[in-house]
């Protein structure tokens, strides 16, 4: 099974940029097609982008399209988020995800292994 660390989350104004990354265990990340999601305070967990094992494919969910990047690293077994022009309404707990195929993360929009999240507070 592969271990999944997230970082890079913090306490930023409206409109600045952060990036989140999630480190897999050693030589694991490739295996898997790779998610990220997050929860706001009272929501369930929601789908907010995938990329498929090589890097080639990647699909975002409309309210973070134009502002948010997935991409991912796999000689270092890293998965990041780049987000830009972040907005109040993308304060969540970040949490990567692995899943076994590409076609059942974006559509089924659930993984099979998850990281212990990353927090995002964007103020006003």
């Amino acid at each position: 099974q592969v271990q999944l660390v997230e970082s890079g989350g913090g306490s930023v104004q409206a409109g600045a940029s952060l990036r989140l990354s999630c480190v897999a265990s050693q030589g694991t990340l490739s295996l898997y097609a790779m998610g990220w999601f997050r929860q706001a305070p009272g929501q369930e967990r929601a789908f907010v982008a995938a990329i498929n094992r090589d890097g080639q494919s990647t699909i975002l969910v409309d309210s973070v399209k134009g502002r948010f990047t997935i991409s991912r690293d796999n000689r270092e077994d890293t998965l990041y988020l780049q987000m830009n022009s972040v907005k109040p309404e993308d304060t969540a707990i970040y949490y990567c995800g692995a899943a076994y195929s590409f076609n059942e993360l974006k559509s089924l929009k659930r993984a099979n292994y998850w990281g212990q999240g990353t927090q995002v507070t964007v103020s006003s």
